[in-house]
C-alpha cells in the first residue's frame, strides 16, 4: 500500500522543514491547528552574567526540569472557545485574563495562558544576544525603524497589524523561525504574576497550574514597589508625582483613596530606571523574572503600576506606546477584570 500523506501531515512537515525543526503545527482534538515555536532549556548563566548555572524557571513544572517549553509563534485568536497561534489573523482582543487562560487550557493538559516565567526566559534571551525584536509600536510600524511594517488589519485605521505580517525584525530572534510580536500590537496578559496592594506575587517556577483566585497558592516575594512621594487623591487617572522602586514595604500608595481596585493614580518609568530603595537590596529572583532589571540597556521599555489594590500583569506593549513598547515592558495597572481592545494574549504548552 503506498504512504500517504494527510494533509495535517504535510502542514507540519513543511513548517518544520521550513524552520529546521524549531516551530511545528499542534493539532487539537478538534483538528485545528497551532504553529508552535520550541525554547530549549537553558540556564540563568546563560542569560544574566554572574547567575547560577541552574535551570531559568520557565523551564520548572511541578519540580520537574523540562527540556524546553513551547510558545505560540503568533498572537492568539480565539475559535470555538479555544485558543489558536496562526499567521495572518486579527489578534483576538477585549476578553479579561481569565476568558484568555480558558481559551487556552480548552486545548488539554498542557496547554496554558502564556506565564510571565515564560516571557521573561524569551526577554532575558533576547538581551544577551543582543537582539531586542522590533515591532508595531506606531500605528502598523516600528517607531525607531518606519520602513519596517505589517499589514494593517484595518487600513483604515492604522493600529493592529496581521499576526506574523511584519519583517523578521519583528521576531523575536530575527529569523522566520521566531516568536513574532512580543514588542507591540496588542499588550498580552501573562499568567504567574500579580500585584496585591504594591507587593509582588508569583507562581512558583513555571507552576501553571495554580489557582488563580487563590492567594495562598502563590509565592510572597516579599517584595513592593513603592512610590518616592505620596499619592493623590485624583480620580481620573492622572500620573502621580515622584518615581517607583523596589522596597520591603509600601510606604506610598499611588492613591490616597484606599486599596481598592479603582483605576487612579499611577506612576510610570523606564524599565532599566527601577532601582531599589536606599539600603535595599532586591531578590535576584525578581531579575530572573524580568520583574527588575539586569546590568545593561533594556531599550527603554515602560513600566506602568498601581500599588493598591490587586493588579494583572500584561507585557509586550502595543501600537502607539513606541519606545515604551518591547520584550521588557510591563503593566501592573489593572484588575482583573479589565477588558480592552489594545490587549490580547498568546498560549503555551508543556508536555
Amino acid at each position: 500500500m503506498p504512504f500517504v500523506l494527510s494533509v495535517k501531515d504535510t502542514y507540519r512537515q513543511a513548517v518544520e522543514a521550513a524552520t529546521g525543526g524549531r516551530n511545528t503545527v499542534m493539532y487539537d482534538d478538534k483538528g485545528n491547528p497551532s504553529v508552535m515555536v520550541f525554547i530549549p532549556r537553558f540556564n540563568l548563566a546563560d542569560v544574566i552574567d554572574g547567575a547560577p548555572a541552574s535551570p531559568h524557571p520557565a523551564f520548572i513544572v511541578n519540580g520537574v526540569v523540562k527540556d524546553g517549553i513551547w510558545i505560540s509563534k503568533y498572537q492568539n485568536v480565539i475559535h470555538d472557545s479555544r485558543a489558536y497561534s496562526l499567521p495572518g489573523m486579527n489578534p483576538a482582543t477585549s476578553m479579561n485574563i481569565d476568558a484568555a487562560s480558558a481559551a487556552c487550557k480548552a486545548k488539554g493538559t498542557g496547554w496554558h495562558l502564556m506565564t510571565n516565567a515564560e516571557w521573561a526566559a524569551i526577554a532575558l534571551w533576547c538581551k544577551k544576544n543582543n537582539f531586542m525584536p522590533r515591532g508595531n509600536n506606531s500605528y502598523g510600524k516600528d517607531h525607531a525603524a518606519t520602513h519596517e511594517t505589517g499589514r494593517l488589519v484595518n487600513p483604515g485605521t492604522p493600529d493592529k497589524i496581521l499576526t506574523g505580517s511584519g519583517p523578521v525584525s519583528f521576531a523575536h530572534d530575527g529569523t522566520t523561525a521566531g516568536i513574532y510580536d512580543l514588542n507591540g500590537n496588542v499588550h498580552e496578559y501573562v499568567d504567574g504574576l500579580r500585584l496585591v496592594n504594591g507587593k509582588i506575587w508569583t507562581h512558583k517556577d513555571n507552576d501553571f497550574g495554580t489557582d488563580a483566585n487563590s492567594l495562598a497558592a502563590w509565592v510572597d516575594t516579599g517584595v513592593f514597589i513603592d512610590n518616592t512621594l505620596a499619592g493623590t487623591a485624583d480620580t481620573t487617572g492622572t500620573k502621580a508625582p515622584g518615581s517607583m522602586q523596589f522596597a520591603a514595604e509600601r510606604t506610598n500608595p499611588m492613591t490616597t483613596l484606599g486599596d481598592a481596585d479603582n483605576n487612579y493614580a499611577y506612576n510610570s518609568q523606564s524599565f532599566e530606571s527601577m532601582a531599589a530603595k536606599s539600603g535595599y537590596t532586591v531578590p535576584e529572583l525578581l531579575k530572573y523574572l524580568a520583574i527588575a532589571p539586569t546590568a545593561g540597556s533594556h531599550g527603554l521599555d515602560a513600566i506602568e503600576v498601581r500599588n493598591y489594590g490587586t493588579r494583572i500583569a500584561f507585557r509586550g506593549g502595543y501600537w502607539f506606546l513606541s519606545s515604551g513598547a518591547g520584550v521588557f515592558s510591563l503593566y501592573l495597572s489593572n484588575p482583573r477584570t479589565f477588558t480592552s481592545s489594545r490587549v490580547g494574549f498568546r498560549s503555551a504548552f508543556v508536555g
